[in-house]
C-alpha cells in the first residue's frame, strides 16, 4: 500500500509539473505577442501621433523662445507650457504612440522641412499676420493643431495679441470655429482642446488643409 501511494503522489506531481510549465509557456507567449502589439507607433505611421508630435513640438519651441528671451511673465508661461506638455504625453501614451515625440523628430527623420521653416517662407512676401486686416486670411501655410490647454474653446499665437478674434476652418469637413486669443503660443494659431474639438476630423489631433481668418 504505501508503494502505491507513493507512485500515485510522484505521477500526480510530474502532472502538476508538465501542467505548470505548459502554462507557464503560453503565458510567455502570449506576453510577448501583446507586447508586440503595443508597440508605440511614430508620427510617421500615424495622423493622431502626427497631430500630438506637433503640439508637443509647438509648445517646446515656445518654451525655447521664452527662455531665450525672457521677460516678467515667462517664468509663469514656462510653468504652464511644462504642465501642457505633460499632459500632451499622457495622450501619446493613451493613443499608443512613442511618449515624448515632436514634430521636429518626425520631420527630421522624414526629410521634411520644420513648421518654423516653412511659416517663415512668405514672410518677405505678405505683411506680419498681426497686422492684417480684419476678414483677411492669415498663417497661410501653417497647419493647425491643438495647444493642449483646457476651458472654454480659445486660441493662443505668437503674433496676434490677446483680444484679436481668428475663425478657423477646416477645408476636410468644413467645420469652423471663431475663437478669440487669449496667450500666446510658439505658433501663428493653436486651438486649445475645446476649440480644436469643434473642427477637427474624428481620431485627428492636426489639420493639414486650415483657412485661418482674423475677424476682430
Amino acid at each position: 500500500m504505501s508503494r502505491r501511494r507513493t507512485l500515485g503522489t510522484k505521477k500526480k506531481v510530474a502532472l502538476l509539473v508538465s501542467a505548470a510549465a505548459v502554462a507557464g509557456g503560453g503565458a510567455f507567449v502570449m506576453a510577448g505577442t501583446s507586447n508586440a502589439a503595443q508597440s508605440p507607433q511614430t508620427a510617421a505611421e500615424s495622423t493622431v501621433c502626427q497631430g500630438l508630435a506637433t503640439a508637443l513640438g509647438n509648445n517646446q519651441r515656445f518654451i525655447e523662445g521664452q527662455r531665450s528671451a525672457p521677460d516678467a511673465q515667462s517664468a509663469a508661461r514656462i510653468a504652464n507650457r511644462e504642465a501642457v506638455i505633460a499632459q500632451i504625453k499622457v495622450q501619446q501614451e493613451a493613443s499608443g504612440c512613442a511618449v515624448g515625440e515632436s514634430a521636429q523628430d518626425s520631420q527630421a527623420a522624414a526629410g521634411q522641412p520644420s513648421q518654423a521653416a516653412s511659416a517663415s517662407a512668405p514672410a518677405s512676401q505678405a505683411p506680419p499676420a498681426g497686422n492684417a486686416a480684419s476678414g483677411q486670411q492669415v498663417c497661410n501655410v501653417s497647419t493647425v493643431t491643438l495647444s493642449g490647454e483646457a476651458g472654454a474653446p480659445a486660441a493662443s499665437s505668437n503674433q496676434f495679441p490677446a483680444g484679436t478674434k481668428l475663425k478657423v476652418t477646416n477645408l476636410d469637413n468644413n467645420k469652423s470655429t471663431t475663437v478669440e486669443v487669449t496667450s500666446v503660443s510658439g505658433s501663428c494659431a493653436l486651438l486649445n482642446n475645446a476649440a480644436f474639438e469643434q473642427v477637427r476630423e474624428p481620431g485627428k489631433f492636426l489639420i493639414r488643409r486650415a483657412l485661418i481668418e482674423k475677424v476682430g
